[in-house]
């Protein structure tokens, strides 16, 4: 009872989770998720917020030690870094999550991540995008995690439109328009919508683009998803630049520079220079055509650069990140194989000395089992030596029993043929009596009275014998 005491005290010195009050903690890992979750769902609204939310979740999570709101923490802050575009900071975030999730087994969180870093590359690589995607979502439907699938078949469809396969793309953005509106998701319904809207451009399909990206940008302002409502309005301006309605087209560019610059998004703010470079040269404005043309050049050998340099960057960090991790497993296993190595030979130690402990043992009691042994043997040998002797007698008995029972047996034979002698007279002259009566030739008063002459003399002869019998039987019984 002491030695429980003791162990408890030490839990609660040692271990977080004993040291403080268990509500506490509870109240704690709540917050952390409720933090967490913030900070995602303003992703769409204001990066700036998801920063800040995954950094204060990130601080609660080490102070409580709770891996999986580590985890979640940094991921949170690798979106937050992805939509500011800085790449560097967020490849690294998403690989300490990564890590962290690795490390406590959490497979949902993993396939998370894989889909955060595949949209990480989704600009510069992809391929590589594409990888991380499939492999996120061969977990995913392992897990059957609904809302993972619908975000991945979303995102998958968008590489195949970045790669100009525009009908696979558009299939898997209608996969994921069926995901996410059964799950009641609205935020990837209007994404989808968004990203149905510009597959329908791409593949010149103007007024059912036009449609969808009408629809996208009504749910958007609903929802606040800025973003949705920037990208939408930058392929929507393409579709009124195509139909000739340039005054849609400046209104739809207006708006979408100005929800660009509320979440500071220099893509798409590039992105919209280069939609007032195709307005002004269809107006044949071609003086302003020149101008923002400048600013495309000139945007586009800095985001060359920055594409390449985020490339390199990103894989860089990756082999580190590897590397680190390779050398840390390393580690844990060297550790473990000494650890291994030690309770085995205490193991082998302490059998061998129980192995002694039991020779000794089993030696003594073979020594006190032989002495045992060896005195139920005598006792043994001396039973033997009695049922010889009780043999012997009984031997003699029954040769002097079968001697007796011999001439008995002799006595009887004759006996019995005295008896069918004396015996045989009276019967034939019963049968004789009979055939002179069967003739008529004797009354029936005279062998009335034979017939009872021979009975009588029958059963004299009996009685002499069986007295003869018994006197003879008496006889034997006072001889022996």
């Amino acid at each position: 009872m002491r030695y429980f005491a003791f162990v408890i005290i030490l839990l609660s010195v040692f271990n977080p989770a004993f040291s403080k009050d268990p509500s506490s903690a509870l109240i704690d890992t709540l917050e952390i998720i409720k933090l967490n979750q913030a900070g995602y769902e303003h992703r769409l609204i204001d990066p700036n917020q998801t920063l800040a939310y995954g950094k204060k979740a990130l601080q609660l999570s080490k102070k409580a030690n709770y891996l999986n709101g580590i985890a979640e923490a940094y991921r949170i802050i690798g979106i937050g870094s992805s939509y500011h575009n800085q790449n560097e900071i967020a490849i690294e975030s998403y690989l300490n999550s990564l890590s962290y999730f690795q490390k406590n087994g959490n497979k949902e969180g993993e396939a998370k991540v894989y889909n955060n870093i595949g949209n990480l590359y989704i600009s510069v690589d992809f391929d590589k995008s594409l990888e991380y995607f499939q492999k996120s979502l061969k977990i995913a439907r392992e897990l059957q995690i609904k809302g993972l699938i619908a975000g991945l078949n979303l995102n998958i469809g968008t590489v195949y439109q970045k790669k100009h396969l525009f009908n696979q793309a558009l299939k898997s953005y209608q996969e994921s328009f069926a995901n996410f509106s059964e799950i009641g998701n609205s935020t990837g319904v209007t994404q989808c919508l968004q990203n149905i809207g510009v597959a329908y451009f791409k593949l010149n399909l103007i007024k059912d683009s036009e449609n969808y990206l009408k629809q996208a940008i009504n749910k958007a302002k609903e929802n606040d998803l800025n973003f949705v409502v920037a990208g939408s309005n930058l392929t929507l301006s393409s579709v009124y630049i195509a139909k000739g309605d340039f005054q849609a087209a400046q209104k739809s560019i207006d708006e979408g520079i100005a929800y660009s610059r509320i979440i500071q998004d220099s893509r798409l703010e590039y992105d919209f220079t280069f939609t007032l470079f195709e307005l002004e040269n269809r107006k044949k404005n071609y003086k302003g055509a020149l101008g923002y043309l400048k600013q495309i050049y000139t945007q586009d050998s800095l985001t060359y650069k920055n594409n390449e340099s985020t490339k390199l960057t990103l894989r860089d960090k990756q082999y580190r990140q590897q590397a680190k991790q390779l050398e840390n497993e390393r580690i844990i296993l060297e550790q473990k194989y000494t650890k291994t190595l030690f309770w085995a030979i205490s193991a082998v130690t302490a059998l061998a000395f129980f192995a002694i402990f039991l020779l000794i043992r089993n030696n003594r009691k073979s020594n006190k089992t032989n002495k045992q042994l060896i005195r139920l043997n005598q006792e043994v040998l001396q039973q033997k030596e009695d049922l010889d002797r009780i043999n012997q007698s009984l031997e003699e008995i029954i040769d002097e029993r079968t001697r007796d029972l011999k001439i008995k047996n002799n006595k009887l034979s004759e006996y019995s043929s005295h008896l069918s002698h004396q015996i045989r007279g009276p019967v034939a002259t019963i049968k004789g009596l009979l055939i002179l009566e069967t003739d008529n030739l004797i009354e029936h008063e005279e062998l009335v009275e034979q017939l009872q002459v021979c009975i009588q003399d029958i059963d004299n002869k009996i009685l002499n014998i069986n007295e003869t019998l018994n006197n003879s039987s008496k006889h034997s019984l006072h001889s022996e």
